[in-house]
């Protein structure tokens, strides 16, 4: 059985790629964090804290539990907290993947790298997998750096690109966009939603599915892996009311140039999903469906 060393497997992805290994048993899975394993389930698999800015520890990790693949997914990806901290994004978004690079090629790994819509500039999504990248924010800078990097090694890789991925855990270190409209919905608090950008929300679910096909089919190459429903961040909003039923009086639309954020973003990026779905059998949900996914484990965590 191959086995398969996941980086940041306390996140949301991360998670959800021990869930589906322990259900299927179709890989060995070495799950690495930094910090104590949040996932609840500690038997059937090996845990190990790992920093990926020390390259001796990573080294010694990798060394130590030899993997055949390495799904990379840790990262710092608050947009706008790279915007503002520019040299610790670079060490976790480019220096990192150097580090794994270097020993994907000593050790014939396979490695596995979650990249993101936020290398393109949004003025001609969706996107396939050869458009001309142009980010507008340090984030994607480092995301389309750490690309380069990947692609200019001999080790075997595949880059899984990915947009807004959305979810439920049980040990939950950040929210995202369903679950904070949902909250903030459910409380009664009027919420701003942007009405100017558009997107094609990912299902954690969906995303470690894709990750685990690029490592059965031992994929190579540039993919795109995101939800196939486009929307604006609006409408995203409003979907989510409309599944919970919930006062959609209280969504206020408005431009991007009014939040002020931080860091720019792509108006309109998006994916175009055929090469992933015809090579690798990545079948994605649709936005509804997805919801009714995370509805699912909601109430399976009441029980």
């Amino acid at each position: 059985m191959k086995s398969i060393l996941v980086t940041g497997s306390n996140g949301l992805l991360g998670q959800k790629i021990t869930e589906r290994l322990l259900k299927t048993n179709q890989f060995n899975l070495i799950a690495t964090s930094k910090g104590a394993n949040r996932f609840p389930v500690k038997e059937g698999y090996a845990y190990a804290e790992m920093d990926i800015l020390d390259p001796e520890n990573v080294k010694s990790i990798v060394e130590k539990f030899q993997p055949d693949a390495i799904i990379h997914t840790a990262a710092m990806t608050n947009v706008d907290t790279c915007e503002s901290e520019k040299e610790l994004a670079h060490q976790l978004n480019v220096e990192s993947v150097k580090t794994l690079v270097s020993l994907c090629e000593q050790h014939n790994i396979q490695l596995i790298h979650l990249s993101t819509d936020f290398i393109f500039d949004g003025a001609n999504g969706p996107y396939d997998e050869v458009a001309a990248p142009n980010p507008l924010s340090y984030y994607g800078v480092t995301k389309l750096e750490a690309e380069d990097v990947i692609k200019s090694s001999t080790c075997r890789w595949a880059i899984l690109r990915t947009i807004i991925v959305y979810g439920i855990v049980s040990d939950m270190s950040r929210s995202n966009i369903v679950l904070w409209a949902k909250g903030a919905l459910e409380k009664g608090s009027p919420i701003n939603v942007v009405n100017d950008q558009w997107r094609m929300p990912t299902l954690a679910e969906d995303l470690a599915d894709c990750c685990l096909l690029a490592v059965e089919k031992d994929a190579r190459g540039v993919f795109n892996a995101s939800g196939k429903d486009m929307m604006s961040i609006s409408e995203l909003v409003e979907r989510v009311a409309d599944f919970w039923n919930l006062d959609k009086s209280l969504i206020s639309e408005i431009s991007s140039e009014l939040l002020n954020q931080t860091a720019k973003r792509p108006v309109k990026t998006g994916f175009i999903l055929d090469k992933t779905i015809s090579e690798l059998g990545y079948k994605p949900h649709s936005f509804e469906e997805g919801l009714a996914v995370v509805d699912q484990q909601l109430k399976q965590r009441e029980l």
